[in-house]
């Protein structure tokens, strides 16, 4: 039985701050139509899907940052956005700021079956940025200051007649995220993100220098764990702040299957066979055979560089 996925990976134009979840919604649906009339199974959208990068704002205000967040998903606004994928049969995916009961903020992506209900969730474990204004930098990334580090871990679900895994911008550039999902033998991970064009702490990095980083980040991971990747951005400029688009689908050989043309509302679509996950795992990433875990313990035991002759302390890099 042929497990051929046709996704599309649903880039998003720039989201302003006076933007509506309403509005941004309305553009959404469009491309829920889109996918539809490509036939497309899975829907894919970026990090923080619903709002501008709000992160990029200096603010102390309680009620103001909670603006930014949802209490409950669906909600009133994005309610219409479960109806249409559950009236088309398309699952969906897409990340969205998530305040729970008790008061704790993560930035969070959802997993949507086709008929509408929420088969998994994932909260952005690997935290870029800063928690307090920084003037120093060309503009902030407070993403240390809005968010808890996610409490969930990186699990995979079994949906679309395959096993599906996520994951949020930053963790892309570790590769113990793949491999803790490739571990439980993911075939499909998804993921948006939010990317400036240029490093707020080094000008001369820019949007050239981050699409190289962000294809970089994918394909290894992708290769390294014999998985397709989906990797969808929010592009564009937002009040001013330019950030990159290149939303890319990636096969599990690391060779890109299709790759977003313009920094605006854009749909690339693939046709994601699970079955061609096979091969590597079961060859030059067959992890049972292959692994020696006698020698990884460093990776879990120790976070910061310990130099050699120092052995018994932490540090920064020099």
């Amino acid at each position: 039985m042929s497990r051929v996925l046709r996704v599309a990976a649903a880039q998003s134009g720039p989201i302003q701050k006076a933007g509506s979840r309403q509005g941004v919604v309305r553009r959404m649906l469009d491309l829920i139509e889109q996918a539809k009339s490509r036939r497309c199974d899975l829907v894919v959208y970026p990090e923080l899907a619903l709002t501008t990068f709000f992160p990029r704002w200096y603010m102390t205000d309680p009620a103001e940052i909670d603006a930014w967040f949802e209490r409950e998903m669906p909600n009133p606004a994005t309610l219409p956005l479960f109806e249409q994928a559950r009236h088309y049969g398309i699952a969906l995916s897409f990340g969205y700021g998530e305040l729970t009961a008790d008061g704790h903020r993560f930035n969070t992506a959802i997993l949507v079956d086709r008929e509408g209900g929420i088969v998994g969730k994932y909260r952005k474990v690997h935290l870029p940025g800063h928690a307090e204004y920084d003037p120093r930098r060309a503009f902030q990334h407070l993403e240390k200051r809005y968010f808890e580090p996610g409490d969930l871990g990186f699990p995979v679900w079994r949906t679309l007649d395959g096993i599906l895994g996520m994951c949020i911008c930053n963790d892309r550039r570790w590769p113990e995220t793949y491999r803790v999902m490739g571990l439980q033998g993911v075939e499909l991970i998804v993921l948006g993100y939010n990317t400036p064009s240029v490093n707020s702490q080094k000008p001369d990095e820019g949007p050239e220098k981050r699409l190289f980083h962000n294809r970089l980040t994918l394909q290894a991971g992708a290769y390294q764990n014999s998985t397709w990747v989906v990797a969808v951005a929010k592009g564009g400029s937002e009040d001013g702040h330019p950030m990159i688009a290149g939303s890319l689908i990636i096969n599990p050989d690391g060779e890109i299957a299709a790759e977003a043309a313009t920094e605006g509302d854009e749909l690339i679509v693939a046709d994601c066979d699970l079955d061609a996950t096979v091969f590597g795992k079961q060859t030059i990433f067959d992890f049972k055979r292959h692994r020696r875990v006698e020698h990884y313990g460093r990776i879990t035991s120790q976070t910061g560089i310990v130099l050699p002759g120092d052995r018994n302390r932490e540090s920064g890099v020099r």
